[in-house]
């Protein structure tokens, strides 16, 4: 596979982990989901949630990071906007990775990978199998390939040697498209 850039590399891997957080976020959320409403004040999520690459996920660089789940008077919010804020975290950031996953530049796109690979890695075998695979199939293919073009170069010459003993007077003529397709001259 054609390597991608250090730097975008980075990017996207930072981008893959904020989207995880998110995730992690969701499911914490969705576990202690309460029922309460906007107006109760009483809420089992009052703790900071904690980044599961360590230390409170307060990533000053990532606008989806979620450092404290509690409202500014000490109460807290009801699970259900927590829920909402934190699927929205997570819209935003599998947008990110996607965005950036789906716009390469010309120099750093990857290659085109067959989809008969894929579905071989799929099935659980070795990639290196269907490349050994692969060639002895083209290996193959050529040497057939070959087995025609010398087939038809001397069907060429045969006919040609023919053309010139029963007409005499297009000697020139096929000699001439014996040496045009890639054959002696006489």
């Amino acid at each position: 596979m054609a390597p991608v850039a250090c730097a975008d590399h980075n990017v996207l891997e930072q981008q893959l982990k904020d989207t995880i957080q998110s995730l992690h976020n969701v499911m914490v959320q969705v576990s202690a989901y309460d029922t309460a409403t906007a107006s109760s004040s009483t809420s089992p999520i009052s703790t900071p949630v904690t980044s599961i690459y360590g230390g409170p996920n307060s990533n000053p660089n990532n606008p989806n990071s979620t450092s404290n789940l509690t409202t500014g008077a000490g109460a807290a919010r009801p699970s259900r906007d927590v829920i909402a804020t934190e699927l929205t975290a997570l819209q935003r950031s599998l947008a990110t990775v996607h965005r950036t996953a789906s716009t390469p530049t010309p120099d750093e796109a990857l290659p085109h990978i067959p989809p008969e690979l894929i579905q071989y890695v799929d099935n659980g075998r070795n990639p290196d199998i269907y490349t050994r695979e692969f060639v002895e199939l083209v290996r193959r293919n050529n040497q057939l390939m070959r087995g025609k073009q010398d087939a038809f170069a001397s069907f060429r010459d045969v006919l040609a040697g023919e053309m010139e003993r029963a007409m005499p007077e297009l000697r020139e003529d096929a000699a001439h498209v014996v040496v045009a397709t890639g054959g002696r001259q006489r």
